[in-house]
């Protein structure tokens, strides 16, 4: 894994950091989660990507727990949670291998082929939302992938959401069961996080001011939720994560030629 090179703790980088945590606990309070890497360009212009991975791993945590005074329990899937969230956590462990082993770069163009191509073919059923039925391999797979690239690029939200859309779940279903989805591997993700990046003091800092960020962009997030019908939230999660993967698309390849 690429070394992190400490950002200096300047205005112009502590106002990027803040707003860009704002972004990433608005798409959390909007969609429930899964689409952090939106953020993630705006840190990136005033840090290394590895700095910022470490930066937010911690944030992700507060951000759930807040979240979750919305979030409750009536609003969580139980019976696709059971199915996903093994998969995750060991696709946690295996993201943290392959961070250390494999070029993540590899990994982004792979997870955006496969969400663009998911995308694709929703365009060509001309964008219904049509209802599948749920299934435990596919359950499986999507947290198991889902465990890697948020581990790797924090950026799970496609793999979960291309198992969860198709299930046609109410938009509370939908967001809540994603928001303890990545409330649980964003807690178990912190840790090894920490450990690959060992934060400099001044990090530490920018992550306390960031925290300021959180109540504001999760409430206006869940204000947004509140406003959208079921078929603009689920438009807006394809549009999310198309945005999404044309990121990690950028990112792989542009990675080979920097």
């Amino acid at each position: 894994m690429a070394s992190s090179a400490a950002p200096e703790l300047t205005a112009a980088t502590i106002l990027v950091a803040f707003a860009g945590v704002f972004l990433i606990c608005l798409m959390k309070g909007a969609f429930g989660g899964g689409f952090s890497i939106i953020g993630i360009p705006l840190l990136s212009t005033v840090m290394d990507p590895v700095t910022a991975g470490g930066l937010l791993a911690p944030l992700f945590v507060a951000m759930d727990l807040y979240a979750l005074r919305y979030f409750k329990r009536s609003t969580w899937s139980r019976p696709d949670l059971a199915l996903l969230l093994p998969g995750l956590v060991f696709g946690i462990g295996l993201g943290y291998l392959l961070l250390r082993v494999l070029d993540h770069r590899a990994i982004a163009i792979m997870m955006a082929a496969t969400t663009l191509g998911f995308v694709g073919l929703w365009l060509l059923r001309g964008a219904k939302m049509t209802t599948r039925p749920r299934s435990t391999p596919k359950a499986i797979t999507a947290g198991l992938a889902s465990g890697i690239t948020t581990m790797v690029a924090h950026s799970g939200g496609p793999p979960l959401a291309m198992y969860l859309l198709p299930l046609g779940l109410t938009k509370e279903l939908y967001a809540g069961t994603t928001s303890l989805f990545f409330s649980v591997g964003n807690a178990t993700k912190a840790l090894p996080w920490l450990l690959l990046v060992k934060p400099t003091t001044d990090v530490w800092i920018l992550m306390i001011i960031c925290l300021f960020a959180i109540p504001s962009g999760v409430t206006l997030g869940w204000r947004l939720h509140g406003m959208l019908d079921q078929r603009q939230i689920y438009r807006a999660c394809y549009g999310l994560l198309t945005l999404t993967a044309v990121k990690l698309l950028w990112d792989g390849v542009s990675g080979f030629f920097a």
